[in-house]
């Protein structure tokens, strides 16, 4: 039997790390993909004589999301290797915060060129394989920060309503051709992403008049490095996998501490009253 194949990215750590180690353990060759490929060795055992070749079935790859050049050289050389993709998990993302008012567009760019772009390059290169094989699992991780929002989140909060949407066509576009297109969102997850998010958004509007409102947002997205308010990254890889797995995947697997409930609130509570919801949790000023 030809053993499949799967492409993870952002694979570094947290979601992707162990989202690549759940594939590999189900028999998966795993193309791990992340800027920072030095930090990946300690998913193969260390940094073997030939990269290309692990004894755990997981292939570290330096790839930029942003790079097209390199996303296709990526991809042909996958194809080339083992002759087809079966699953590709577009986990590569990060979190930009801070007011639209201050943000600069350089920064918003590429907060859409990372989140969406780079995803949405990547599938386009991938699924041409796919629908030739009549097979295979397109797997978004999106966030329940697809479904709600947060202040001086929107240019996050803006990409993620975008791999909503990306994710919601594309099902029904590939769906003909036997490709599966699945939506992940996890909800608070304990991965290095909050810090990142939270120090950046205190850096960004340090001085500005929303200064105030970004120590506050910045205190609750800290609070993913609280064990009792989150859940391990593991939660996301076990749905990627049950996902992939399935003959008829879910169109969405909410996962992780807090979500269903939110997203339960966003869908049955009017606007403004979510509004009050959101202003009450992150204490900023609302009317």
């Amino acid at each position: 039997m030809t053993t499949k194949v799967a492409i993870v990215t952002g694979a570094s750590s947290g979601i992707g790390e162990e989202t690549a180690k759940r594939l590999a353990g189900l028999g998966y060759t795993v193309y791990a993909a992340a800027r920072r490929v030095d930090r990946m060795w300690g998913l193969v055992g260390g940094r073997p004589a030939q990269p290309h070749l692990t004894a755990s079935g997981i292939r570290p790859v330096r790839l930029d999301v942003t790079d097209d050049d390199a996303l296709a050289a990526f991809v042909k050389e996958v194809v080339a290797e083992s002759g087809r993709v079966d699953v590709l998990v577009n986990n590569a993302g990060y979190g930009s915060y801070g007011s639209l008012e201050d943000v600069p567009m350089a920064e918003a760019r590429r907060q859409f060129d990372v989140n969406v772009f780079g995803l949405a390059r990547l599938t386009q290169l991938v699924v041409p394989h796919m629908r030739e094989q009549r097979s295979g699992y397109v797997v978004n991780i999106s966030s329940i920060g697809g479904k709600f929002y947060e202040p001086l989140g929107a240019w996050y909060h803006a990409t993620k309503f975008a791999v909503e949407g990306l994710s919601d066509s594309l099902r029904l576009e590939l769906a003909p051709f036997g490709v599966h297109v699945v939506v992940v969102e996890p909800g608070a997850i304990r991965t290095e992403w909050a810090g990142i998010a939270a120090r950046n958004l205190r850096e960004q509007s340090a001085g500005t008049a929303y200064a105030d409102q970004a120590a506050r947002v910045g205190a609750v997205l800290a609070r993913a490095d609280d064990p009792r308010l989150t859940s391990p990254p593991t939660v996301v890889a076990d749905a990627v996998a049950r996902a992939v797995q399935a003959r008829r995947p879910r169109i969405r697997y909410v996962v992780g501490r807090g979500a269903r409930p939110l997203l339960l609130a966003r869908r049955l509570l009017p606007d403004r009253a979510f509004d009050r919801l959101v202003t009450t949790a992150y204490r900023v000023a609302g009317r």
